[in-house]
C-alpha cells in the first residue's frame, strides 16, 4: 500500500493543526475549553487552527491536553525516560 506523507513545512503544519482540531472534537472538548486546560489562550488555539502559526511551546501544551505530546518525543531522537521498581535491583 503506498502512503502519502506530508514532505514540506507547510503540509506538515496542515496535518498538524487538521489532526489536532479532530482529536480535540473527538474528545469533545470546544475550543474554549481546551485553551482554558492549556493555558494557551483561545486567540492563539484558534489562530492555530485557522492558520498553522503557534509557538512550539503552546503546540506542545495543546498536545498535552489532548494526551498525545508523547508523539513529539521520536522527533529529535528523545526517549521517554524508563521508570523501573526498587524491588528489581
Amino acid at each position: 500500500m503506498l502512503s502519502i506523507l506530508p514532505v514540506t513545512p507547510n503540509e506538515v503544519i496542515e496535518s498538524l493543526k487538521s489532526n489536532l482540531k479532530k482529536k480535540r472534537k473527538a474528545l469533545g472538548y470546544t475550543q474554549a475549553e481546551q485553551a482554558s486546560r492549556s493555558g494557551v489562550s483561545l486567540g492563539s488555539l484558534k489562530r492555530f487552527e485557522q492558520t498553522g502559526k503557534i509557538s512550539l511551546e503552546f503546540l506542545l501544551q495543546l498536545a498535552f491536553v489532548l494526551e498525545c505530546l508523547c508523539k513529539f518525543n521520536p522527533i529529535f531522537g528523545y526517549n521517554s525516560p524508563t521508570f523501573r521498581s526498587n524491588f528489581m535491583r
